[in-house]
């Protein structure tokens, strides 16, 4: 069986260097591995950009023949094809070239355009693709074109069997939930595992308080803690109907007698002093008095409907707490019940004491907005707020608050997984948590070798950052690993026979 040359170039947005390997490639099923006598050797590529993956698969170029190319693209963010748009495979030198645009996939993510090259020599292999919602140029680098086909087969290099190699084709990728992440520098810090509590941060709860006295009511009958509410929505009624002391509606009647009255001299003696009978001293007593009267009576005013005082909602939220019953009487300035906007959290994080040294250099906090989401404090613009100085008896604990810029989907006062980072950061190769295979204390992952070659790898880890992990040792900054559906790439390694190919070339 003649082995064929495949090559690997990654490409991420940081400059990351190409590595070659060799790869067994039928595609079609019961296909031999060979390519016929006279016939180009074959050539792949991988090439990863911040938003693409691209796998592309072509005879060698030569003068003369045309090459079809079987470009796979790969949208990242879920690992999904490429359902529209057009792809343009050119190969350029010196600002000139040839081009070849396919205008739709042959298959989901399956592009196939053919060059024909009219003259021997070194050229620039660039893919442009265009869907509806991104574009995306994708330099494969320099290639060969071959006088003859004979020039191509003494000119392609053939690289080592890889034996730990695990074909893994793309369409299988594509119809599951499958993720990949590439190895990035990041900096790493010292972790301090502990829990937190959630929060509402005072500034987004108000408690509302009885505007005068007397029995209250709800404005629906099922008023509960947790209640959404709107801003301006009428939760409350308070009454005094039927009392002989404190009766609102005797209070507002008088106070409107008395500003009526106010209201009345003061236009008269305002009359006066134009006219300059009445002296400046005696008509600013009498504005006080009209002005003290009237904002009396508006505020006593406000709100109040034929049925009492109504008490409404000054946020859109939810309704914390209630400390008033249905039909109790309360006197004036006594709580009635309390809402929150939950805009935003606040954590509360408790450590020991022993760890008081470390703190002085916190960095970060790590938490979980939800379970097994991790969040990074300083990633969402999130701040620390204070760090405990001093425990008590009955608070044998440090406590560390800090404000969270982002939703969280936990109820107030419950618990998270948090960690705190402090120390000084080293710069470390990372990964998600996600992409680690775990056997009797043993970590893996599974390493992406080429668009449809992985390779199941041991590694050792050191510190975890929330979602991400240190890696001592087993990879290397560029390279790329499964996240999501590891496991069944393994179990692709384990079927003992190559999967059949769902596209021919």
């Amino acid at each position: 069986m003649r082995l064929i040359y495949m090559m690997t170039l990654v490409l991420l947005m940081t400059a990351c260097q190409s590595a070659e390997e060799q790869e067994s490639h039928s595609h079609e099923e019961g296909e031999e591995h060979s390519h016929e006598e006279g016939a180009a050797p074959a050539l792949n590529f991988t090439i990863w950009t911040g938003q693409t993956e691209l796998f592309v698969e072509f005879p060698a170029l030569v003068v003369g023949q045309p090459s079809r190319f079987a470009a796979h693209f790969t949208v990242l963010d879920r690992h999904q094809p490429v359902r529209e748009g057009s792809v343009t495979v050119n190969l350029i030198k010196g600002g000139k070239g040839i081009r070849s645009t396919a205008d739709a996939p042959s298959s989901p993510g399956i592009f196939t355009p053919t060059l024909q090259p009219k003259e021997a020599g070194e050229y620039l292999l660039v893919f442009d693709l265009k869907t509806p919602s991104y574009t995306d140029r994708i330099e494969v680098g320099n290639v060969q074109v071959f006088a003859t086909v004979e020039d191509a087969v003494q000119g392609v290099s053939v690289a080592a069997e890889n034996a730990n190699a695990i074909s893994f084709l793309k369409e299988q990728a594509w119809k599951m939930d499958f993720q990949t992440a590439p190895v990035v520098e990041k900096e790493i810090l010292e972790i301090i595992p502990t829990s937190g509590i959630w929060k509402v941060a005072p500034s987004d709860y108000q408690t509302l308080i009885a505007p005068a006295s007397g029995s209250v009511s709800f404005a629906k009958g099922m008023l509960t803690e947790g209640s959404p509410v709107r801003k301006g929505q009428v939760l409350m009624t308070v009454s005094g109907a039927g009392l002989t002391t404190e009766n609102l509606t005797t209070e507002i009647q008088k106070a409107k007698a008395e500003f009526e009255q106010a209201q009345s001299e003061y236009l008269r003696k305002k009359e006066l002093f134009e006219a300059k009978i009445t002296p400046k001293s005696e008509f600013e007593k009498v504005e006080q008095r009209y002005l003290i009267a009237k904002a009396n009576y508006e505020t006593l005013n406000s709100g109040f409907t034929g049925s009492g005082k109504q008490i409404v909602s000054p946020i859109d939220g939810y309704i914390k707490s209630i400390q008033a019953l249905n039909g109790q009487f309360v006197t004036q300035g006594t709580a009635l019940f309390s809402v929150t906007s939950h805009k935003s959290s606040l954590l509360e994080v408790k450590v020991s004491p022993s760890y008081f040294a470390q703190l002085q250099q916190l960095q970060d906090i790590f938490y979980q907005t939800s379970p097994n989401n991790w969040s990074s404090l300083k990633a969402k613009g999130g701040k620390i707020l204070s760090v405990g100085k001093e425990v008590e008896a009955d608070q044998p604990l440090l406590s560390v608050f800090a404000e969270i810029n982002e939703g969280v989907e936990m109820p107030e006062g419950s618990f998270t997984e948090a960690q705190l980072a402090v120390g000084t950061p080293t710069s470390r190769p990372a990964i998600p948590v996600a992409a680690l295979l775990e056997d009797y204390g043993q970590y893996a992952v599974i390493v992406q070798l080429s668009g449809e070659i992985f390779e199941r790898r041991n590694i050792q880890i050191g510190k975890k950052n929330g979602s991400e992990v240190e890696v001592l040792t087993g990879l290397k900054p560029c390279e790329v690993v499964v996240t999501k559906g590891a496991y069944q790439v393994k179990m692709a390694s384990m079927s003992g026979q190559a999967p059949a190919h769902g596209h021919a070339h």
